[in-house]
């Protein structure tokens, strides 16, 4: 990078948070930004994630951009490299690779209240921004737990986000740790040709059936002839999860139906009565992420797999235990743990007006207004912010319409003219906050019954959004400048006349 470059815009993350943001400032007619990723390849979580199975667990036809259909796809649920490979394509059909400054990880941001900038450092160099798009993502920062004698184990430890394939598991004891999204496709990838398989289950998740197949060449050939049949296939699945939502956030005792399906489900693979009840959870459905899988269960079954409720809680040399004293020796450890959601770490990489860095700003829990600004934070966005993810839909759908937000954020900026920041009203925020915590309240995360990586330290839902992904849509169509305080260099703040004005 050039000393002392200025870009209008820089976007953080090149996963399809970053790379949707990049292709609408394109097609809002700017192309003076950058997009800042700190790997060397475009992807996001779907680089980082290459374990053995890997693959979503949304339709494909769902799980991808509406501006750029994709009549290819090879599954109904497609795998990570095929995700992969579809995020490289829009990279090169929207011309994102000239703006892409790889290997350039944030170091730290901070906003000049004098210039009405933010000062971004990075592992390549330094550049000023007029705005910041962070589009890091909640998946992105794996957490490992703090086990008492990890650094004495002599085997190979890794993440399921950083897969080690340089290492060999066939023939190998193997310690599972996790039963979550990652871990489900794991288990049964490894487990005909790993000796032992011991898996750690703190929590058992509730499965269903992924009623997954290869989409034939015909059928890929009349999306290609017909556009109008990929929208179609995508409407008919947008619409049926929409019709789900109300199950989630306001009748939770409607998804009893759906636990005897996925009773009926494990019954069919698990036949030992022990291993049933050790599999079998204690909360409402929907309260953690529904998994779906074919064949987790059946694998679990096997005779070198062995389920050990209340997980690992210890290891001295290549021994693991777990909470209930059971002992296994093991060459090798994988972590399908998680990461870092409500504690994300580029929060404590950004500095904003007051001095205070984001994560000191949310100690207390997330907080932004309509998922995208923090009060404090002038002209900085975030894509999938507090309460914008999902439980039960296609993430791709909720970082759309936080793209209409932003898009529509450039515009008022533009109209209002000059050097310009806005500052989302602490008052706006709260406000926000309030009315989303107000309806969790009757949800199934809040009210099932169970402990997830939805709530944060305090025991509250600072992730998921409790409506319906049209809802959201509504509400971030545009920036209402009254939730905002319009800042310029000369006087601070401009008065609520002058943005009547600039707006009318």
């Amino acid at each position: 990078m050039a000393e002392h470059e200025h870009v209008r815009v820089a976007v953080v993350g090149s996963g399809f948070g970053g790379l949707g943001a990049a292709v609408r400032l394109r097609r809002e007619g700017i192309t003076d930004f950058v997009v800042l990723e700190r790997a060397d390849g475009v992807g996001g979580t779907w680089r980082d994630n290459s374990y053995p199975g890997c693959a979503c667990d949304v339709p494909s036809h769902l799980y991808s951009f509406s501006f750029a259909p994709n009549p290819d796809w090879p599954r109904a649920f497609s795998g990570h490299e095929h995700i992969r490979a579809y995020l490289e394509r829009v990279t090169d059909v929207f011309r994102l690779r000239p703006h892409i400054r790889f290997n350039s990880e944030v170091k730290r941001m901070t906003w000049n209240g004098d210039e009405l900038r933010w000062e971004i450092e990075t592992a390549s160099g330094t550049l000023t921004t007029d705005l910041v798009v962070s589009a890091t993502g909640p998946l992105s920062d794996p957490k490992i737990p703090d086990v008492p004698g990890l650094d004495t184990f002599p085997g190979r430890v890794f993440h399921s986000a950083r897969w080690d394939h340089d290492y060999d598991l066939r023939g190998k004891r193997v310690a599972m740790v996790g039963t979550g999204a990652s871990a489900i496709q794991i288990v049964p990838a490894i487990q005909p040709s790993v000796s032992k398989l011991v898996v750690f289950q703190r929590t058992p998740p509730w499965v269903l059936p992924r009623v997954d197949r290869a989409i034939g060449g015909a059928e890929r050939w009349l999306h290609r002839q017909l556009p109008f049949t990929t929208q179609a296939r995508r409407g008919l699945l947008w619409g049926i999860r929409e019709l789900q939502v109300q199950a989630f956030t306001k009748h939770p005792g409607q998804l009893g139906f759906v636990e005897q399906l996925a009773k009926r489900n494990m019954a069919r693979a698990i036949k030992d009565p022990a291993l049933r009840a050790k599999l079998t959870p204690d909360y409402r459905i929907g309260c953690k992420r529904i998994l779906l899988s074919s064949d987790y269960y059946p694998a679990l079954a096997q005779p070198n797999v062995d389920v050990l409720a209340g997980g690992l809680s210890e290891i001295n040399g290549s021994n693991v235990t777990a909470s209930d004293g059971t002992e296994a020796e093991v060459d090798a450890i994988v972590f399908g743990t998680g990461f870092h959601v409500t504690d994300m770490p580029i929060a404590e990489r950004v500095v904003g007006a007051d001095g205070r860095t984001l994560a000191e700003t949310w100690k207390d829990g997330m907080e932004a207004l309509r998922g995208a600004s923090a009060a404090g934070f002038p002209n900085w966005m975030t894509i999938i912010g507090p309460n914008a993810g999902l439980g039960n839909s296609s993430m791709i759908l909720m970082i759309e319409s936080q793209l209409n937000y932003m898009a529509d954020y450039v515009r008022q900026l533009e109209v209002l003219g000059g050097r310009v920041a806005l500052d989302a009203r602490p008052l706006a925020v709260r406000a926000w906050n309030h009315r989303v915590q107000e309806r969790m309240k009757r949800t199934v995360w809040n009210t099932g019954g169970c402990t997830s990586w939805y709530l944060d330290a305090n025991g509250r839902n600072t992730t998921i959004w409790p409506g319906t992904t049209g809802e959201f849509r509504r509400a971030t169509r545009r920036v209402d400048l009254g939730e905002y305080e319009v800042l310029r260099p000369s006087t601070g703040k401009v008065t609520e006349a002058a943005v009547q004005e600039a707006t009318a």
